[in-house]
């Protein structure tokens, strides 16, 4: 078996050529040696986001975004699912630990310093995807459809009544009308399952890349 995925391997890297692109970028990637764990934060929130994509896309299979059936569709994922259970726990638990990631990530880049010139847009790109990281928590949130999301979701929406003469106009559009209802759900799990993962990735790309273009930085 493994001798067959050896060749397997093989023959797609004669073709490709992953293994040159895996050293250049991944294996042999070399880092200033006196980092420490600390720096490990900004890529064990990239590990907990993907543990999200794909413990998200097996609660997809069962989960209804309908307002009748949210919450038995949860029940039966938990209840009736083989390992259902495990896989939403981890769901919820993973998205709290990467909110915690991220804020710890960002406080040691201040704390460091590391967002001065030619880091600049390291730190704005960082912003944009913490405010996402809180969007894509808040709008999980509602999902499960109980007391506790619904009333959670109509107080979060309501803080954006606060901005001055659009602050009306903000809360209705989040709400898709004037109250919490089965709109908001559609709309909140369009956002959580496709628009916002979406946006998250390619601000990560652009993250990444500046990274590699100026490297990890070195102490002051």
């Amino acid at each position: 078996m493994k001798a067959a995925i050896k060749k397997t391997y093989q023959w797609f890297d004669q073709r490709y050529e992953f293994t040159p692109l895996l050293e250049k970028n991944v294996t042999r990637k070399k880092v200033p040696c006196h980092l420490t764990w600390p720096a490990c934060f900004g890529g064990l929130s990239l590990f907990c986001f993907l543990v999200q994509m794909f413990t998200g896309a097996l609660l997809m299979m069962y989960y209804k975004p309908q307002p009748d059936q949210a919450f038995d569709s949860v029940m039966f994922i938990k209840s009736n699912v083989q390992m259902g259970w495990l896989v939403q726990r981890i769901h919820v638990v993973s998205a709290n630990v990467m909110i915690l990631l991220v804020f710890m990530h960002m406080y040691r880049v201040a704390y460091r310093k590391i967002f001065r010139s030619p880091r600049e847009l390291h730190w704005v790109s960082g912003i944009v995807l913490l405010l996402l990281t809180l969007c894509m928590a808040f709008t999980g949130y509602l999902l499960p459809w109980t007391q506790l999301s619904y009333w959670g979701a109509k107080v979060g929406t309501e803080i954006p009544s606060a901005v001055p003469f659009i602050g009306s106009a903000i809360v209705e559009w989040v709400r898709r009308g004037h109250s919490i209802s089965g709109d908001t759900l559609g709309f909140f799990y369009a956002l959580h399952v496709a628009i916002l993962p979406g946006i998250v990735i390619l601000f990560m790309a652009m993250h990444f890349i500046m990274i590699r273009r100026t490297g990890i930085s070195e102490p002051l």
